[in-house]
């Protein structure tokens, strides 16, 4: 239980009154990995196979002639994965705000986590 679902109603509704609703978005992305046992992304390192939940933030087709790939970030409230698919122009669900599950291993592009080819399951959310 977080400290803000401990406390009364009257500190609840101040917390939601008086929080940014970027920062609000990211405590609930945050209970919903902890509800689902997924795994966090400012928690992941390279080389471990992870279950990660999340928002869609941006998605982007990258055109080249060696390997064209389609990128996306997910973020867990908690910090940001990089997807990509490579060989993909468009896959049909993948777009931003869309809720995703992913399932692959952590690698490093350009510094910073990424799986892909990920398996992935649209969510509600």
């Amino acid at each position: 239980m977080t400290e803000v679902q401990s406390k009364g109603f009257l500190s609840r509704l101040v917390h939601r009154i008086t929080t940014d609703a970027d920062d609000l978005d990211a405590e609930e992305l945050e209970n919903v990995s902890a509800q689902t046992g997924t795994c966090k992304c400012s928690n992941l390192a390279t080389g471990e196979e992870v279950v990660v939940s999340g928002r869609l933030r941006s998605v982007l087709y990258t055109p080249s002639e060696r390997a064209p790939a389609l990128t996306a970030e997910l973020f867990d409230g908690s910090g940001s994965l990089r997807l990509v698919w490579l060989g993909q122009r468009r896959i049909p669900g993948i777009e931003p705000g869309r809720s995703i599950t992913v399932r692959g291993r952590i690698a490093k592009r350009e510094g910073e986590p990424a799986v892909y080819n990920p398996w992935y399951e649209l969510t509600s959310g």
